[in-house]
């Protein structure tokens, strides 16, 4: 007697094992330092904040909606590693005090949001496995309790990278409506120094833009010394 001819294979089942492999949590995470890499490298060859800065249209420099265009452009650039310092003086310059603020706080809050979300969906799964050491652990269980005052601090201390703070918590177990809500408020002393310097950089001897300015070292050199300190009581440690 014949014996039974085996059943074939589900169609389905090589695509559904590739399907698996390509969510995995580090195809993911692979994904995401690609499209990092990719913006890193755009914002290297085209250099948007001299575009933002030099290039912007002269029929946009003005009213609701440049200010609406220059945030969101603002937004995609701090993803590409535009640093903020220099996108901050560009709405200054180009909007004055008042709505470069508001164009300059829009797009910070944007890109952060952009990049939270790039780092918890692609990101998220991966990297928490990688969570082993005292103070990465330290510093997710901070996060991922007491979300909204730590990214405050982190926000308030110009020492942090503006990146690393997005992707830290993203990582971690932070919620997404404190995160931007510690972003936008904690974002605002940095980014209004730089805007009103920005504003008054034809005025470089002007109040406004002395004490911008001072404002800017002042944080500067403590957040270098709080860094420091921090250094050498891990080494001690």
């Amino acid at each position: 007697m014949l014996d039974p001819v085996p059943s074939a294979r589900p169609a389905g089942g090589l695509a559904v094992r590739c399907t698996r492999a390509l969510l995995s949590p580090w195809s993911r995470f692979s994904l995401l330092v690609a499209v990092l890499l990719a913006a890193a490298a755009t914002m290297l060859f085209l250099e948007p904040q001299r575009l933002l800065a030099t290039g912007w249209p002269a029929q946009l420099s003005g009213g609701a909606a440049a200010v609406v265009l220059f945030g969101v452009a603002y937004g995609v650039c701090t993803v590409a590693f535009v640093p903020r310092p220099l996108l901050n003086l560009a709405a200054g310059a180009l909007f004055g005090s008042q709505a470069g603020l508001v164009a300059a706080l829009a797009g910070t809050v944007l890109g952060a949001g952009i990049s939270f979300g790039l780092g918890r969906v692609l990101g998220q799964d991966a990297l928490r496995t990688l969570l082993r050491g005292r103070w990465l652990k330290a510093a997710d269980v901070q996060l991922s309790r007491h979300g909204f005052r730590s990214m405050l601090a982190l926000r308030l201390f110009p020492g942090v990278p503006f990146a690393a703070a997005n992707y830290c918590a993203a990582v971690s177990r932070m919620g997404y409506p404190p995160f931007l809500m510690a972003t936008g408020l904690g974002s605002v002393p940095n980014t209004a120094a730089y805007v009103v310097a920005g504003s008054e950089a034809s005025s470089p001897t002007s109040p406004a833009f002395l004490a911008a300015m001072g404002f800017i070292v002042l944080t500067g050199l403590g957040a270098a010394v709080v860094a420091w300190r921090k250094r050498h009581r891990l080494a001690a440690e």
